[in-house]
């Protein structure tokens, strides 16, 4: 199932995996349940409900404090710091959600900061692939193409891109970056179980 060794010193078994990356089995099954819930609110109604995820950033918090005590508390509340700020600036240039942004604080509360960065880095990757998938379906490549050029020309001229390009946008393709955030975590669960994260 994981990586355990015997701790004298926290009186139980601590999970150890491998690069420095240490995630308790119950917490790490905390953030999939959470992450699963989100994927299937955001795949369905496109949001992700504060009932969600802030309950969700207590449970997490609560979970890491019970376990290891404040340091895991501090861990948790950094967590929370990290996932909220990173994303702060696309939610700002409406390019992602409240709700997507609000889950990644909650995940943090889980997981932390350093996994978390791992998480979402990783999200970015399946969101792509999830958006070529989308693009190539719904047969809109060109118009895709034109939209990147539309977003460089904004970043060159320091000047916020178009509503064409943003959420406010009903005809712009949407990949659920709840969905890609999901199943990212998934994917790394499955690794940390066998050992392989």
């Amino acid at each position: 199932m994981g990586h355990y060794h015997d701790s004298s010193a926290g009186g139980g078994l601590r999970p150890t995996a491998r690069n420095g990356a240490f995630l308790r089995l119950p917490i790490l099954a905390g953030a999939v349940i959470l992450s699963l819930i989100a994927g299937w609110t955001d795949l369905r109604s496109r949001r992700i409900p504060n009932w969600l995820t802030v309950p969700g950033a207590v449970v997490g918090v609560a979970l890491n404090g019970f376990f290891d005590r404040w340091s895991g508390v501090k861990a948790s509340l950094l967590g929370i710091v990290v996932g909220l700020g990173l994303l702060l600036l696309f939610v700002l240039l409406r390019s992602l959600g409240a709700g997507d942004w609000k889950l990644a604080g909650a995940l943090g509360a889980f997981t932390g900061p350093g996994l978390l960065m791992d998480l979402l880095i990783g999200s970015v990757f399946v969101a792509g692939l999830m958006a070529v998938a989308l693009v190539i379906y719904k047969r809109r490549v060109m118009q895709t193409l034109r939209n990147i050029g539309h977003i460089l020309v904004s970043l060159v001229t320091f000047r916020l891109p178009g509503s064409r390009v943003s959420l406010d946008n009903p005809d712009a393709l949407k990949v659920p970056y709840g969905v890609a955030l999901a199943l990212t975590v998934v994917l790394y669960s499955v690794a940390h179980v066998w050992g392989l994260a």
